[in-house]
């Protein structure tokens, strides 16, 4: 099957941005660069080992890729690439733009810079550690330099998901092979790029700021010349903040929505979630590793309650992995409504007592009431839960080097792409010690995941990504709690701008109202 690149053909995804009708524009702007809430801090700038979306949305406005997503879309069109030419199912030649170039003085780039860029998620590190992130980039066998400016893409089989998850996102950023080779570990802290935006200023756990690269010769010139994030991990806290006009925008909380609306000068933004919040349960420790406790613990755990008491009751219930809308959604996957009695038959059949686990969870006003109705819920067929909240640096400094073994039961808060196969990657054997803080291990799930990732047949993909959210629920190691719903806001006088998962912001783009 030959498969057509054709930039609007992969529109993925359900969300649809929808802005309130509860605006003022009576006041003018305050400030001319937005000053923005972010409630987690940079962890890693490297774009193979980034942490999460801080560092995704921060790469893409300063770094290069072949291809960017259009604003506010998930089609894309050209970027570094001055053309990008279809040779086969499996080939594609590339010609990048003349005079772009690295600050720093790292000089312009040239095909080299894509070639090694690329070749860190083929081959590993300078160590040859694999990436984390390296399976976005799972189809790309080989980069051939060609000439200065020009080079092939050799894939190993066609793909999809490689322009919707590799290529356009942070993992195609294109880096100076000169600065990573230089800069060593700093590559982590340090982000040397070719776009439209620069980091300025990075004090960890404060804020970092943006600003204009004034030697950006492309067309999606940054139309501020600064814009600051501030790192505050508290909705509540931030939202406070923008009400004293210290933000310009920031998200917030389901049970602030009524204040939202009232407040002057200011838009509401929501958008339908297409992340996935759940518990997660360590299939290796301790007693967790009888199917039948972790069993017990899901019929045990009230989310409808969660849903209210933690939520606000203004999100929907997951029942699976894969949200509404995307490729792959089960829409049959069955639904856990809580059963007391058939939590304590289960724990009985174990013949266990006296079970004692320990509850993970960021320290977010959210998180702690999920972790304390669940402490309720699991107290009640006498499992005892203590609860370990953590800030979020410690909490995903765990996704490396194996910190996440000792952990029992988890709340974790992931966000969706718009192909499957990038939820589904972090369920992996390869991903244990890193990401599948769940440590389960499937040959079967493994399998489906890379047939998922070869196939471009619609019907079929979709088969496969129900098959492997089957065997993630024989498992029973994930209790479904949400897909979230995104609530945001901000001055009047400014327009932010995001991918339909309302989690990647495009810095790069956000522009006056």
């Amino acid at each position: 099957m030959r498969m057509k690149l054709d930039r609007r053909t992969f529109l993925a995804g359900s969300s649809a941005l929808a802005i309130l009708p509860y605006v003022s524009f009576a006041r003018a702007a305050d400030r001319t660069n937005p000053i923005i809430a972010l409630d987690t801090d940079i962890g890693n700038l490297d774009p193979g080992n980034r942490v999460g979306t801080t560092e995704s949305n921060i790469i893409r406005s300063v770094c290069q890729t072949l291809v960017r997503f259009e604003p506010g879309k998930t089609s894309w069109t050209n970027d570094a690439a001055k053309e990008i030419k279809q040779i086969s199912d499996t080939e594609f030649d590339f010609e990048l733009n003349r005079g772009q170039m690295f600050t720093g003085g790292f000089g312009e780039m040239t095909a080299d810079d894509v070639k090694y860029s690329f070749d860190r998620f083929i081959d590993g590190d300078k160590n040859g550690k694999k990436l984390t992130y390296a399976d976005d980039m799972e189809a790309l066998k080989a980069v051939e330099v060609t000439g200065k400016y020009t080079g092939k893409l050799i894939l190993k089989h066609p793909s999809a998901a490689l322009w919707l998850i590799g290529l356009c996102d942070a993992s195609g950023a294109i880096l100076s092979k000169k600065a990573v080779e230089q800069l060593g570990d700093k590559i982590a802290t340090t982000l040397i790029g070719s776009g439209p935006m620069t980091l300025k200023e990075w004090r960890p756990k404060e804020q970092f700021v943006l600003a204009a690269n004034p030697d950006y010769k492309g067309p999606y010139k940054p139309h501020f010349e600064e814009l600051t994030g501030k790192i505050i991990p508290e909705h509540k806290t931030a939202f406070l903040s923008y009400q004293a006009k210290e933000l310009d925008f920031t998200a917030f909380d389901a049970d602030q929505l009524n204040t939202a609306k009232r407040l002057p000068d200011t838009k509401v933004i929501d958008i339908p979630g297409i992340d996935y919040t759940w518990i997660g349960i360590n299939v290796e420790k301790g007693d967790l590793a009888d199917l039948k406790v972790r069993q017990a613990i899901r019929w045990a755990i009230d989310v409808d309650a969660i849903i209210q008491g933690a939520y606000s009751g203004a999100t929907s219930r997951a029942k699976t992995l894969l949200a509404p809308g995307l490729l792959g959604n089960w829409a049959d996957a069955p639904l856990y409504t809580r059963d007391v009695a058939k939590a304590q038959a289960l724990v009985a059949e174990t013949g266990k007592t006296g079970l004692t686990f320990t509850f993970t969870c960021l320290n977010d006003a959210t998180s702690l009431a999920v972790a304390q109705i669940a402490q309720a819920n699991l107290a009640e067929i006498g499992i005892t839960l203590t609860i370990n909240a953590m800030d979020s640096g410690a909490y995903w400094a765990l996704g490396a080097d194996d910190a996440s073994k000792d952990l029992e039961l988890t709340l974790i808060p992931y966000t969706s792409k718009f192909d499957p196969s990038f939820q589904t990657q972090w369920f992996l054997a390869s991903q244990i010690g890193l990401w599948n803080w769940q440590r389960w291990n499937s040959p079967e799930f493994d399998k489906l995941h890379q047939e998922g990732l070869e196939t471009l047949d619609t019907a079929k993909r979709e088969e496969i990504y129900i098959n492997m959210q089957k065997l993630l629920d024989e498992s029973a190691s994930c209790i479904w709690i949400t897909h979230g719903r995104n609530f945001f806001v901000d001055a009047a006088w400014l327009k932010p701008m995001f991918l339909p998962n309302g989690k990647d912001w495009q810095f790069e783009f956000f522009d006056k109202a």
